[in-house]
């Protein structure tokens, strides 16, 4: 009977010893970097999607009815709508094309191969190959460039290529600032070839 409550006692002893092991042995690992993320979803995705952006000349209340002017009409083949984050945004991850129309309705034209617009700041993000082609033929070629829409006002630190046909200038350089239609241009740095058509 000795032997017997014993056994049942090592028994009880070691279920003990294990069950506590367990226990204390809690993940205090720290994640970091891509595994510290939680993944995001969004709440849409729109394929070949449009979005035309109008303005009326005068403020109008819920009764009226007035004329409207296109300002922009952006494209892209894939369009992802996180507006169920704290942080609403959307995504064009397989490039876009905006159209923009200025007063006297001419077309310039930006292009990219990645997209993020920002609903609440109203900025846009623009990644990879991206073209600026105004009415007037310039063009200018970077990889990354902002657009605040709030302020017509476009931005990049990274480097560009800018060209400018109505004189004949072709001007390299790193980070820039201008307005919707380069009436208003500011680069931060310059090198490389630069040439200027001499006046006759």
């Amino acid at each position: 009977m000795k032997q017997k409550s014993k056994n049942i006692l090592k028994c009880f002893a070691t279920v003990f010893t294990v069950a506590i092991l367990f226990m204390s042995c809690d993940d205090d690992y720290e994640r970091v970097g891509e595994e510290a993320v939680k993944p995001i979803f969004p709440q849409g995705v729109a394929q070949n999607f449009t979005l035309v952006y109008t303005e009326t000349l005068e403020p109008m209340s819920t009764q009226d009815s007035a004329y409207s002017k296109v300002i922009a009409v952006l494209r892209s083949p894939v369009s992802e709508d996180f507006d169920n984050q704290s942080f609403k945004f959307r995504t064009f991850p397989k490039g876009l094309v905006v159209d923009f129309f200025d007063e006297k309705n001419q077309k310039s034209v930006i292009q990219a191969d990645y997209g993020i617009v920002y609903s609440q700041t109203n900025m846009i993000d623009l990644r990879g190959n991206v073209v600026v082609e105004s009415h007037d033929g310039k063009k200018l070629e970077t990889d990354q460039l902002y657009f605040d829409r709030k302020n017509n006002w476009i931005f990049t630190e990274a480097a560009f290529k800018y060209t400018n046909p109505e004189d004949g200038t072709v001007m390299d350089g790193q980070g820039m600032d201008f307005n919707r239609d380069f009436s208003f241009f500011k680069a931060h740095k310059t090198f490389g070839l630069m040439t200027i058509k001499e006046e006759e």
